[in-house]
């Protein structure tokens, strides 16, 4: 699995502290679009390896961080860079449009 399973334990260390991007993933077992959308984030971990990190965040299981960051409805997937949250998407997303989102955080 490319993606780290993140929690309020090592989130600091994994998201906020990261030297590279990192999309966030927001989700939850029950939640069928989350569980749609985890295949394509699979292939951008792959596709981005070393350019853009990839994390999941059970909100279940962490509901004071998903809290902290206002997530309202999952899926949601954050982006991280320099520590600040800088692109938010809500709702299944085609692989297309999370690529093109992607590209535009690595040219800032």
């Amino acid at each position: 699995m490319m993606q780290s399973i993140v929690g309020e334990d090592n989130f600091q260390n994994v998201v906020l502290q990261s030297k590279s991007p990192v999309m966030v993933d927001f989700w939850a077992q029950w939640c069928g679009p989350c569980l749609a959308t985890a295949p394509i984030l699979e292939e951008l971990a792959k596709e981005y390896a070393g350019k853009i990190d990839f994390a999941k965040v059970d909100v279940d299981a962490n509901g004071p961080l998903a809290a902290k960051y206002g997530i309202a409805a999952i899926p949601t997937m954050l982006v991280f860079k320099g520590g600040q949250p800088v692109q938010q998407i809500m709702g299944y997303k085609p692989k297309k449009e999370l690529k093109k989102i992607l590209d535009e955080v690595l040219e800032e």
